[in-house]
């Protein structure tokens, strides 16, 4: 199947539009259907092992629930750190970030495009992205590699996996409620999505990091990269 990266609707709606708030409620229950906050968590505490991270960056953060998400399965453990949510719309309201507030977490949100997004305070932080790398092709998607990997020390990205079976549930997003908006934006996600080493092959810098790129899950794809000095 090959990869075609296409517009998805909710990218191009208003933040405040009736059907946008919609879909970003549908995405919560796409995510949990998905495993991807249980999956995001093992992977930042097996690449991590006791270390909390001291700053973490999730790129295209959308509402921000899916980093919170992934703060209360993991905060015990890491009761103190750094969250900037950063996405091109401001979509994160007061109670999201005070329900980080509440696991012990910082969050502050940036709206800013990725590919100029300020720099931390904090040197070789952590960052993640859920679901946003599909959206880059060709040149695009290698230059936002390349940033990354000129940032973090440990970068982890859960992204739909390109295939048959994934491609088919997509299609049956109505059977949960899901809007047109979401029902649209699930099958172009897979159709943008990955197999294989798509994204390790891309990354610019293969002799200073160990890369990681495997199914996961029934419908995901996740791409580890962890700088290892």
């Amino acid at each position: 199947m090959n990869r075609i990266v296409q517009p998805e609707l909710l990218d191009t709606l208003p933040p405040d539009d009736p059907r946008a708030i919609r879909s970003r409620r549908d995405l919560r229950r796409v995510n949990s259907w998905m495993g991807n906050h249980g999956m995001m968590a093992r992977a930042l505490q097996n690449n991590l092992n006791v270390h909390a991270p001291g700053q973490i960056t999730e790129l295209g953060a959308g509402d921000g629930d899916f980093l919170l998400r992934v703060a209360q399965k993991v905060s015990r453990h890491w009761p103190e750190v750094n969250v900037t949510l950063l996405d091109l719309q401001k979509n994160i309201s007061a109670g999201t970030l005070a329900a980080f507030g509440a696991q012990g977490w910082r969050a502050e949100t940036v709206v800013a495009d990725v590919f100029n997004w300020p720099q931390t305070s904090s040197r070789g932080e952590v960052i993640i992205a859920n679901l946003f790398l599909h959206h880059f092709e060709g040149a695009r998607l290698s230059e936002l590699l390349r940033l990354i990997s000129r940032r973090a020390k440990l970068f982890i990205a859960l992204e739909p996996r390109r295939a048959r079976w994934p491609l088919f549930c997509s299609r049956l997003l109505w059977a949960i409620g899901c809007n047109d908006v979401t029902r649209h934006d699930a099958v172009a996600s897979v159709r943008a999505g990955f197999s294989g080493n798509e994204l390790a092959s891309l990354w610019p810098d293969n002799d200073d990091w160990k890369l990681e790129e495997q199914s996961a899950g029934n419908f995901s794809h996740l791409f580890i990269a962890r700088k290892m000095n």
